[in-house]
């Protein structure tokens, strides 16, 4: 099967890429290289310049690199035509592939490929996705990580801890009359504790996966005027947010991403709370609450040259047991009414920092707190596997729950066959991580997601 893409847009280069059988037989149709040579001599991971034509008119001027069978992406014979970028050409371009025996792509199908000829597994396929879209530089390293194996090869450790117990549980339960070394339940129970601690570090590793992948949602709160909008564009490092000093012009939350060492935040910016009389504005208040709830992190953030009003009282009890920061705002204006050892604020968050937002006095401090509160630098992707994909987390997580269950039948002396059932459930949910086992649907409901070109 000969499959083509073409990636959209204008640019300098367009990128026009074959895998399949007969890949090199339609290149040859339609590219004339400067040295003519017969494709048997033509070495893999090479370049050669040439002209795209049709009729002998002369299409385009093209550099053509090769990937010869089983070195490449898919493992199959492969050519990518590196073209001048402008849509006409490279559109003219894929007719002529077209025309002369080529397929257009799915999307993700040269990724896809590369999974069903065995050259990636599943989790390294969905890595490559990952990979693409992330969004800060930890993202991509965890998803690097995982494109080149790290947690595959877990996988693979836990399974055959599993399998080496299995293969003589099933010995024993399916040729008792053979003389072997019967398997005892202290051995199946001894690998079951080891397998349970393996997963468990892995599903706990989630977190901060989730983190990684996701960023941390952001809930900016405050009155009105209290440097909500001030705030985030100082930590955005741009004016984003209209400031004036007028109370309530923020109506309608903003939202925006900025990395933190290496953790994407999601910062939302919220309508002041207060109230107000104004029906749209009671909206805007209605839905800073409910973001307010729903995120992570709350950053309240106190006009410092003012007293607390029974308004911020309100503010302090949406912060209440979450994760908090309580910013004292306005120190530049060097007239503090607000105590930082007042005790309603202490109740809700070890975090009180005094800031400007306006002459971005105090941020480093704010870093520094949200750092330590989702312990960010104990993440380690050198030494650690980080699990980001939620799949994975419900797949491992199922297999703790079999590992209990496996655990139970051996708890109430149950015949060995009945261990077995669970044990073999477990090893299809590890199965089904990697692609070993896996259903049609699910991977082509996986691919679906990438984009044309992978």
């Amino acid at each position: 099967m000969h499959l083509y893409l073409r990636l959209h847009g204008i640019g300098g280069i367009g990128i026009i890429r074959m895998s399949g059988e007969n890949s090199f037989e339609i290149l040859n149709k339609i590219f004339k290289p400067k040295k003519p040579q017969e494709i048997e001599n033509i070495k893999g991971y090479t370049i050669k310049y040439g002209h795209i034509v049709e009729n002998e008119e002369i299409i385009d001027e093209v550099l053509v690199s090769y990937f010869k069978k089983p070195h490449s992406y898919t493992t199959e014979n492969m050519c990518e035509i590196n073209s001048h970028g402008g849509n006409v050409l490279v559109k003219r371009i894929l007719e002529l592939c077209l025309k002369n025996g080529a397929k257009l792509a799915e999307p993700g199908e040269f990724t896809k490929r590369a999974f069903l000829n065995g050259r990636i597994d599943l989790l390294q396929a969905e890595s490559v996705i990952d990979v693409i879209n992330a969004k800060s530089e930890r993202e991509a390293k965890a998803g690097m990580n995982q494109l080149e194996g790290k947690l595959s090869k877990k996988i693979r450790e836990i399974k055959q801890k599993i399998m080496d117990v299995m293969v003589q549980l099933e010995v024993t339960i399916d040729y008792p009359e053979y003389d072997v070394e019967e398997v005892t339940n202290t051995q199946i129970q001894e690998m079951l504790d080891t397998v349970e601690k393996d997963l468990e570090i892995l599903e706990k590793s989630f977190d901060n996966g989730k983190l990684l992948k996701e960023g941390i949602k952001t809930a900016i709160i405050g009155k009105p005027n209290a440097g909500k909008s001030s705030l985030l564009n100082a930590l955005l490092k741009e004016d984003r947010a209209i400031v004036t000093e007028f109370e309530g012009t923020t109506r309608d939350t903003i939202e925006e991403f900025v990395t933190i060492q290496g953790i994407p935040l999601k910062l939302i910016d919220t309508a002041g709370i207060r109230n107000a009389k104004d029906e749209v504005e009671k909206i805007g208040i209605e839905k800073a609450k409910e973001i307010a709830d729903s995120a992570d992190l709350i950053i309240a953030i106190f006009d410092s040259s003012k007293e607390l009003t029974s308004e911020d009282m309100e503010i302090l009890k949406l912060v209440k047991n979450k994760k908090a920061i309580i910013l004292l705002n306005k120190i530049d204006l060097q007239t503090s009414k607000i105590d930082q050892n007042q005790q309603c604020l202490k109740e809700v968050s070890d975090y009180i920092i005094k800031i400007s937002a306006l002459n971005q006095i105090g941020l480093e401090k704010v870093e520094q707190a949200i750092l330590a509160l989702f312990e960010l630098n104990e993440i380690n992707l050198d030494n650690e596997i980080v699990i980001t994909n939620i799949r994975h987390k419900a797949l491992i997580h199922q297999a703790i729950e079999d590992v209990k269950k496996a655990k139970e039948v051996i708890l109430k002396q149950l015949p060995l066959d009945m261990i077995a059932i669970f044990i073999k459930s477990l090893l299809d949910d590890l199965g089904n991580i990697t692609g070993d086992i896996v259903s049609e649907d699910i991977i082509n409901e996986i691919f679906a997601r990438f984009c044309l070109g992978k």
